[in-house]
């Protein structure tokens, strides 16, 4: 059994059913006619063109924003470098000494 896919609908294709909705169509009659899976279909489009305009409708791209590479990154406080680094110096001198501990173990 194969698994059904997500359709992708054009802009001008959920203008039109939108414009057809709003015009005294029925979602359920829409939806037959133009093959949708569901007639909530319909609804959540009419939803994104009340609060968004025609621009609700249109595909926007998919995932995270790319970030700019030209906006310079902040350097990080002098503070909270040193804090990290002793952190970091910690935990050096925590392995160096069970290191040692396992060697003298070794030995007797």
């Amino acid at each position: 059994m194969t698994k059904p896919s997500s359709r992708v609908y054009s802009f001008e294709f959920k203008l039109n059913a939108v414009q057809r909705y709003i015009a005294g169509e029925t979602r359920a009659a829409l939806a037959k006619e133009l093959e949708l899976s569901s007639p909530h279909l319909i609804a959540v489009w009419a939803g994104q063109y009340r609060a968004q305009g025609e621009e609700g409708l249109r595909p926007k791209p998919k995932g995270r924003p790319r970030k700019n590479p030209d906006t310079p990154t902040q350097p990080e406080p002098e503070l909270q470098r040193l804090r990290r680094e002793n952190e970091r110096l910690r935990a050096e001198v925590a392995f160096q000494g069970k290191v040692n501990a396992l060697r003298d173990e070794e030995r007797h």
